[in-house]
């Protein structure tokens, strides 16, 4: 945490953009981060590392974080996590218990300020104890799709992307499987949008770890099967750009749903998907292996 004053002005400056705030702001004036996560990062005198969960709208990335925060809070796998803040809590909240109700959570919404960002400590006490301060932001996909158009819309999306230790490109695999080429086409807009931060030479490839999350994979059992293989088959745009200009990039399933029902009234004209009950598969591997990068 960083303090200046200036005659009667004090506060402190923005993890995320560096922006000054006045004492006593709740929201980064500049990027709408929350200004708590710079308190408890000076409180444990080092420096976190940030995951940023990216794709687009729909694809399922609140509801994956949202899942993975809780896993990690109920020791899964050889993992070990502990909130800071009473805010990192809300997000895992929310999904659970929407989905014990058999209700998707809202989408999050595309103002930064009503985000959900969560800083959890860490420990993977296998093969030896390792600690790691996190700090994942739930970025709406209608945001990062604003940011890739016209960069600069959303600084805190720039900024956090610059900053990040490691990614997760969340892509939808039951559209691909039919067919569908949005997915591919934004998931190479992402990382295209990526790629041109880093600013690389065209001989060299960039080193940030990307983890492709094939999203929905119940739909598509084979993604379970081989996840690279569906890539390739059915994503080929998002495989050759991350063959050509990624060094660091591991494919992944996953599904959080176990079966869905469809439901609608006389007073509707559109049908709303019901989650019946959650079938956890994949949800864990993708952030064990970035992890394991660091």
């Amino acid at each position: 945490m960083t303090t200046y004053a200036n005659d009667t002005l004090v506060g402190t400056d923005c993890l995320i953009c560096g922006a000054r705030n006045l004492s006593g702001a709740s929201l980064c004036g500049q990027c709408s981060a929350p200004l708590a996560i710079v308190h408890d990062i000076a409180a444990q005198d080092r420096d976190p590392q940030i995951v940023s969960i990216i794709g687009e709208s729909n694809v399922g990335k609140t509801v994956y974080l949202g899942f993975l925060l809780d896993m990690l809070t109920q020791r899964a796998g050889d993992y070990e996590a502990i909130p800071k803040g009473a805010y990192s809590i809300d997000l895992p909240q929310t999904v659970i218990s929407h989905m014990a109700q058999r209700s998707f959570p809202p989408k999050t919404p595309m103002e930064a300020n009503e985000w959900y960002w969560a800083y959890y400590q860490i420990c993977q006490r296998k093969p030896k104890p390792k600690w790691i301060d996190l700090i994942m932001p739930d970025m709406a996909g209608e945001s990062l799709a604003a940011e890739v158009a016209s960069p600069n819309t959303f600084k805190v999306i720039r900024n956090l992307l610059r900053l990040s230790a490691g990614s997760m490109l969340l892509v939808d695999a039951a559209l691909a499987a039919n067919g569908a080429t949005q997915g591919d086409f934004f998931a190479v807009k992402m990382l295209s949008y990526i790629d041109s931060m880093h600013a690389a030479k065209r001989d060299e490839r960039i080193e940030c770890p990307i983890a492709v999350v094939l999203c929905k994979a119940d739909f598509c059992p084979e993604c379970f099967d081989d996840p690279r293989r569906f890539v390739r088959a059915n994503l080929n745009r998002l495989w050759n750009l991350c063959e050509s200009r990624f060094a660091n990039v591991e494919f992944f399933s996953c599904s959080v749903v176990g079966s869905l029902g469809y439901a609608t009234s006389p007073q509707e004209d559109y049908v709303v998907p019901i989650p019946l009950h959650t079938g956890l598969q994949g949800v864990l591997e993708p952030f064990q292996w970035i992890v394991d990068q660091f």
